[in-house]
């Protein structure tokens, strides 16, 4: 073969790699988004004007109409959607406690506060004008969703420019955003911004607010916020101009050399994030942690307790990332801000805005929660409006995870322990809905959250007993790499899960997503025949799965019977090599029992088990054991 024969080999041999390649990736397109904001605080008034340019980037092969825009802070007014939501749902008793009194399904922050609000103290954002590319446009404000029919429409893969004018007030902090909130903070700077909607491969996405989750486009941020020289600004984002700030910000032995006048102009550019989240107090202390191949920054009201907790924090990040990076995936960015926002915890691009008064093991875990956002909501990018699980679940199955492996002074019996009893008091309470009901459309505050967070973390560790803990895990780190900056949904998860198993994992989905049918096995009995034993295992309640069990004999032997489940098409890799493993043919899903032979004596057998990991989601576990 000539020399130029071999080359065109090369190069053809390359080029059908690097097309198989891009064939390996999940091809979905993103729209696209450049903000440039200026903001002008008043402080006196708490309310603010805004200059916004908007680049906006049709990447879809369809033809935009219209476009929509949330308008987040107009739900903080008497009457609005959220405010009639809570107090509906607030009326629910959930229970009675011992003395009588009523547990009463609210929302803890928002209860019936909203409707008491005076014009003071409501958040509005009003449009005061807006033009694309330079033509003014018409628009109806539909409560906190801006609609605005297109003079001309957007053609599939342009760009276009809208120009807006805008004012907004800050409310009174009531749920994630305002002023003046429980901890003494002066500005949560959430949701602030009138922010384009996102249109996906189901289209538009204009979602009203009632208080539940987001769903952002992924694009550039270039935001400069005028504020009283006297205030701290923590944001999304890097400082531009550190050396005209300070406030812990300068290059170290620079000298802070502010610009002249009553406020400073705090400039700040957020790549390729789908949010912008700012906060601002005058007692807000700066301090720094190096993490890795980034900046950890912390912004907190120093007290007697904080003065203690935060710098600790602070120190413990480090040995956080080392977990979450080999388990989830690198942090991309180059900073990340924890806030002192005064509100529960509430995740953004590159920040978070946690309570900062409590013991440090709790901020500690809700650091550790917000931060592993990043992941399900900052980089994956779920819309968490129709799959809450996806973002709040897997971000608490992490969690807990982090906390159980790097905290000492935590003692659980399992890393997913209280995510387990979440869900099962779900099931007790009659409140649980499907996983697949949007999260604004649960009947009630507490199935959303029990659903939300306690179930979607179980589905995860379960998933881990279905297909192997080390599968599972493999499987997310893949899920990271193949899904980052896509907005999978859950059939595109269970897809990687399958394909890093070999296993059909369909009917998991259907069961645990798509139902509330429950998990319950039991040991019927089990007798001898010809020297052997007759285990009879019965699925008592609906919901079909592989099944775990434990023999161990008088002599304290183990042996591990494991008998697949027949919709999986295939066997867990064995997981314990100390104890040798038995595996069964499959269990058919149309049949109630099913008979294990174990090949000892029944008069030798101590104890039999049903799944001892207890990673499986069983509701009744008293018929899960027979001790001889």
């Amino acid at each position: 073969m000539t020399q130029t024969r071999v080359m065109k080999c090369l190069l053809a041999c390359l080029l059908i790699a690097g097309w198989q390649s891009v064939q390996a990736q999940p091809d979905r397109w993103q729209q696209r988004v450049k903000y440039v904001m200026d903001i002008d605080m008043d402080v006196a008034a708490h309310r603010f004007s805004g200059k916004q340019k908007l680049q906006y980037t049709n990447n879809s092969p369809d033809t935009l109409f219209k476009v929509f825009y949330h308008l987040y802070w107009n739900a903080f007014q008497p009457n609005s959607m959220m405010d009639v939501r809570s107090r509906e749902l607030g009326q629910t008793v959930l229970y009675r406690d011992k003395n009588g009194n009523e547990r009463r399904d609210w929302d803890g922050r928002v209860t019936d506060r909203i409707s008491k609000l005076q014009p003071d103290q409501i958040g509005y954002q009003k449009i005061l004008s807006l033009k694309r590319d330079g033509v003014s446009q018409q628009y109806n404000v539909i409560g906190t969703i801006l609609e605005v029919p297109l003079a001309k429409p957007i053609l599939p893969h342009t760009t276009t420019t809208f120009d807006m004018e805008f004012e907004a007030q800050v409310p009174v902090q009531i749920r994630r955003s305002g002023r003046n909130n429980a901890e003494g903070v002066d500005y949560s700077m959430a949701q602030w911004y009138p922010k384009m909607c996102e249109y996906d491969y189901e289209g538009w996405h204009p979602t009203p607010y009632i208080a539940r989750e987001f769903y952002g486009v992924w694009g550039d941020f270039d935001v400069k916020i005028a504020i009283d020289k006297k205030f701290v600004v923590a944001a999304t984002g890097y400082l531009q101009n550190p050396n005209q700030i300070g406030y812990g910000y300068e290059m170290a032995g620079s000298k802070v050399l502010r610009p002249a006048g009553n406020k400073l102009t705090w400039h700040f550019v957020a790549p390729n994030v789908h949010d912008f989240v700012w906060a601002a107090d005058p007692d807000y202390k700066h301090i720094t942690q190096q993490v890795d191949g980034f900046t950890a920054h912390f912004f907190y009201i120093e007290n007697d307790i904080t003065r203690n907790t935060w710098p600790q924090l602070a120190k413990m990040i480090p040995d956080a990332y080392k977990y979450i990076k080999a388990h989830y995936g690198p942090y991309p960015y180059k900073s990340y801000s924890f806030i002192q926002g005064g509100d529960g915890g509430m995740e953004y691009p590159m920040a978070t805005l946690i309570m900062g008064n409590g013991k440090l093991e709790g901020l500690y875990g809700l650091a550790a929660h917000e931060w592993m956002h990043t992941w399900y909501q900052g980089m994956l990018g779920t819309n968490e409006s129709l799959y809450p699980w996806m973002d709040e679940g897997f971000t608490t199955f992490a969690e807990n995870n982090v906390v159980y492996h790097t905290l000492d002074s935590l003692k659980t019996p399992s890393p997913q322990t209280s995510a387990y009893n979440g869900y099962f008091s779900l099931v007790r309470s009659g409140y649980e809905e499907p996983l697949s009901t949007h999260s604004d459309h649960y009947n009630s505050n507490f199935g959303y959250s029990q659903s939300a967070y306690s179930k979607g973390a179980v589905f995860l560790e379960q998933l881990g007993y279905i297909i192997g803990a080390s599968t599972r895990d493999r499987g997310l780190l893949r899920y990271y790499w193949e899904w980052r900056f896509k907005h999978p949904n859950v059939n595109d998860f269970i897809r990687v899960m399958e394909k890093e198993s070999g296993l059909q994992l369909d009917w998991y989905k259907q069961y645990f997503v798509y139902t509330t049918k429950h998990i319950d096995y039991g040991i019927d009995s089990a007798f001898e025949n010809s020297g052997k034993t007759i285990v009879r295992l019965q699925r008592i309640d609906n919901m079909p799965m592989p099944i775990d069990l434990l023999i161990t004999a008088k002599d304290g032997k183990k042996v591990m019977h494991y008998i697949p489940m027949s919709l999986m098409f295939g066997a867990k890799p064995d997981e314990n090599s100390t104890v040798p493993r038995v595996v069964h043919d499959y269990w058919p899903w149309t049949n109630r029992t099913y008979d294990v032979e174990v090949n000892i004596p029944l008069s030798e057998i101590a104890e039999i088990e049903i799944d001892p990991s207890e990673r499986m989601a069983d509701q009744d576990r008293r018929n899960n054991v027979m001790k001889r």
